[in-house]
């Protein structure tokens, strides 16, 4: 809630609701849900999660995840709207025809990797759909910042993206103009995206695997780890209680329900994503990364549960949720 000012003459104004906010344009899995095999193969009992594709159309159903994704519309101090974009799936034309047009979202401005896996490039080829233009109409390049080893994967995957090459007489063709940037997997080596600065949060994704996640936000502090199978020493201490200060909200990957990861595991189970939520200890906490383990309405129950006996606020997101949050 936000608190009510005093207008000059003395009576309660509403105070303004923030500007910026925080859409979740995914947050499945790689393979995203419905998991196709529950429905060419179903089960029995059927999939409680999978088998709500058949009855609920996916704007009316949380369980319906596409790839992980954030954008966040941020308002810059003169009152402009920039849109800064972490990954672009496999399922991104999705995302853009179901939560752009909702949202009434009208471009992007920036994209940020967090690496090269699928789940996190290959919706790069479909960013010309989104393009900002100039006042002449002309498209307007989007800055891309990743790091040098996600830049060769993705060289090496679309080299046409790359080189920004278009075949000599093939006017209509359609590449997505884009600007390059390498950052460094280094929690002391900021930068800037779209207005916003962005911290590097280096994590595992796996057993010799880089990921990153991000610090940002001047007024209210985000942290987003969307891939991670353990948190680095000095990545926690960034965005810890007990280290650089209390984050106002972590967004952080729970994929498997059931279980415990091992030494070779690319991403954290449920239980280890409490138990790292407590030993950061956010003000609140929002759930992505879900396979179709996780029952949106059931395991938000449970994490009701679980808020109140610890004292911190934690709900699996669901795809199209709008955060409004002061940046």
């Amino acid at each position: 809630m936000q608190a009510a000012a005093m207008a000059p003459d003395g009576d309660a104004v509403e105070a303004a609701a923030p500007a910026s906010s925080l859409i979740f344009l995914g947050t499945g899995c790689s393979g995203a849900l419905p998991d196709v095999r529950c429905l060419i193969r179903p089960s029995t009992p059927p999939c409680a999660t999978c088998s709500q594709a058949l009855t609920l159309p996916p704007g009316q159903n949380p369980n319906y995840r596409c790839n992980t994704s954030l954008l966040i519309d941020y308002c810059d101090n003169d009152g402009t709207h920039k849109y800064i974009l972490i990954d672009v799936g496999k399922t991104f034309r999705e995302q853009v025809l179901r939560w752009f047009v909702h949202h009434k979202v009208p471009s992007i401005n920036s994209i940020i990797l967090t690496h090269e896996h699928a789940d996190a490039v290959l919706g790069l080829d479909d960013v010309w759909l989104v393009h900002p233009r100039n006042h002449k109409n002309e498209i307007d390049q989007v800055p891309v910042f990743l790091t040098q080893f996600t830049m060769e994967s993705v060289g090496a995957r679309f080299p046409y993206l790359v080189e920004q090459k278009v075949e000599e007489g093939d006017e209509m063709a359609r590449v997505a103009q884009l600007n390059w940037t390498i950052i460094e997997c280094d929690v002391d080596k900021p930068f800037v995206s779209s207005g916003l600065k962005f911290v590097p949060l280096p994590v595992m994704h796996g057993e010799d695997y880089v990921c990153l996640g991000f610090l940002f936000g001047r007024k209210a502090r985000v942290a987003y780890l969307s891939d991670v199978s353990r948190i680095l020493p000095r990545t926690e201490h960034k965005i810890s209680k007990y280290g650089a200060g209390q984050l106002d909200l972590l967004i952080l990957e729970t994929n498997r329900l059931h279980g415990v990861g091992h030494a070779r595991s690319s991403h954290l189970t449920f239980t280890e994503t409490l138990h790292t939520i407590k030993r950061i200890c956010p003000k609140r906490a929002l759930l992505i990364g879900m396979n179709h383990e996780f029952e949106h309405h059931r395991e938000n129950h449970v994490l009701e549960e679980w808020s109140g006996r610890e004292g911190i606020p934690v709900q699996l997101a669901h795809d199209g949720l709008r955060i409004c949050i002061d940046l």
